[in-house]
């Protein structure tokens, strides 16, 4: 999967101080750094949580925050946060896999087709996949939604095999996400973060795959102005600290800290979801193309798809994750088939 909270500006140097600096001498300082660019929902829900942490600390615990990629791409902030240059970095799903593999349980594409089931599936595996990236020497403060993943081209695309015949950019240092192109027998070119638009001008790629809404705040999509019309993958983020760092604070202040944390993800998920739904309706008045797909090439993609699983599991995806998720998929769709159901039956008897 794709880096997608990448950076899309700023120059360097630049922190998010949300107002006054504190009145008080912070006791701890957490760098946080992160792609997400300034003033992006997701930079927004950092800010509000850096606030609520002044109020439950006294002002004892500072975070301060470095949007839009100035502190390096997500693998690099990676490497900072465990050498403590950084204490903290907020991720897209496929910095997250560089910390926990697992983690891309989460994405495997064209499983889920909902947020509603994505949200079912995450709150049931999350606590699994949370010891396990507490074993890696962090622990996740808050989950965040990135979007539904599309495919954007120079050259309209709707099959397999169309998009095969382009050079697709991957993430540099994600081979999790080579890997797995390449199962589906696609050309990928890894590459920088920040080469992104510079390698779509000089046509080193033709295709990236990002939400509707990075495209939007990036503006990558007006170098590549077709997007096709299929849900690939709901991509998860998040927040994620040293637990050496988190370690030292005190645990009950860390517990209210944690609380507040999620809480302003929460509040944002709904804001950021409609964000990425309205960010499609902007691009096409800019000039975006969706493309659509008929039943065949729909049923063309999940074929491939679903024949490339068993590669997937036990490799790129640890083989009892792989089953947990297909199995809360498979009990969200009959739950849901039986609410249909009964939905219906009900209009059925008026």
């Amino acid at each position: 999967m794709k880096k997608v909270l990448l950076a899309a500006v700023m120059a360097c140097g630049f922190v998010l101080e949300g107002g006054a600096p504190p009145a008080v001498r912070p006791d701890i300082v957490i760098n946080l750094g992160t792609a997400a660019p300034r003033d992006s929902p997701w930079s927004k829900v950092l800010d509000r949580t850096r606030e609520e942490w002044l109020k439950i600390t006294g002002g004892k615990v500072l975070m301060r925050i470095y949007p839009g990629g100035v502190r390096g791409d997500e693998a690099g902030m990676i490497l900072k946060t465990r050498i403590g240059e950084l204490q903290a970095v907020g991720l897209s799903g496929a910095g997250l896999a560089l910390v926990e593999p697992a983690v891309g349980c989460l994405q495997i594409p064209l499983l889920i087709d909902s947020y509603e089931e994505f949200d079912y599936v995450r709150d049931r595996i999350s606590p699994r996949l949370e010891a396990l990236i507490e074993k890696r020497g962090f622990v996740l403060l808050q989950w965040s939604d990135v979007g539904w993943v599309h495919f954007f081209t120079r050259t309209p695309v709707r099959t397999p095999r169309d998009l095969g015949k382009l050079k697709l950019f991957t993430s540099a240092g994600d081979p999790e996400a080579e890997k797995l192109y390449k199962k589906f027998g696609l050309n990928v070119v890894p590459l920088a973060v920040t080469d992104l638009q510079i390698s779509l001008r000089t046509n080193v790629i033709q295709a990236f795959d990002v939400p509707p809404l990075f495209a939007l705040l990036d503006q990558s999509f007006g170098l590549a102005k077709n997007m096709m019309d299929l849900k690939w993958v709901p991509l998860a983020g998040a927040t994620l600290v040293s637990k050496k760092t988190w370690d030292r604070i005190p645990e009950a202040t860390r517990a209210e800290m944690s609380r507040a944390a999620r809480a302003a993800a929460l509040r944002a998920r709904e804001e950021i979801r409609k964000l990425g739904d309205d960010a499609v309706a902007v691009m096409r008045k800019k000039g975006l193309t969706v493309v659509s797909l008929d039943a065949a090439a729909r049923r063309q993609w999940q074929s491939e798809v679903e024949a490339a699983y068993p590669g997937l599991r036990g490799s790129l995806v640890p083989a009892d994750l792989f089953d947990e998720v297909v199995r809360l998929h498979e009990e969200f769709q009959s739950k849901a088939e039986k609410a249909d159901s009964k939905k219906a039956g009900k209009s059925g008897s008026k």
